[in-house]
């Protein structure tokens, strides 16, 4: 029973699993979380578990801007980081009373 396997890999101090169906390729599994663990230094200039213990929203926007359903859906780091920054850009904006909105 049971008809996936894990691909684990270890990013800087922290290790990284993801649940892949069995016929998946390990060599992909382990690059997309490679994929993640350099978005998440890039963002967090070197990534460590307090950043994501203190920061675990944002670290699951940048999973929700990598993947979608499972599958890798962005490989550009500059736009991933482009869109994570508008968004953090956004909710400043709304936290210091300011319109959601630009042009607003």
């Amino acid at each position: 029973p049971g008809g996936g396997k894990l691909g684990e890999r270890r990013g800087g101090s922290l290790y990284f699993c993801l649940a892949v169906d069995r016929g998946a390729n390990e060599l992909a599994t382990l690059e997309m979380i490679q994929h993640y663990v350099e978005i998440l230094d890039k963002y967090f200039g070197n990534v460590c578990e307090l950043d994501l213990v203190f920061n675990f929203h944002k670290a699951h926007y940048v999973l929700d801007e990598v993947f979608i359903a499972g599958h890798l859906q962005e490989t550009s780091k500059k736009l991933i980081a482009r869109l994570v920054g508008e968004h953090d850009a956004l909710v400043e904006r709304v936290k210091l009373g300011g319109p959601a909105a630009e042009d607003a």
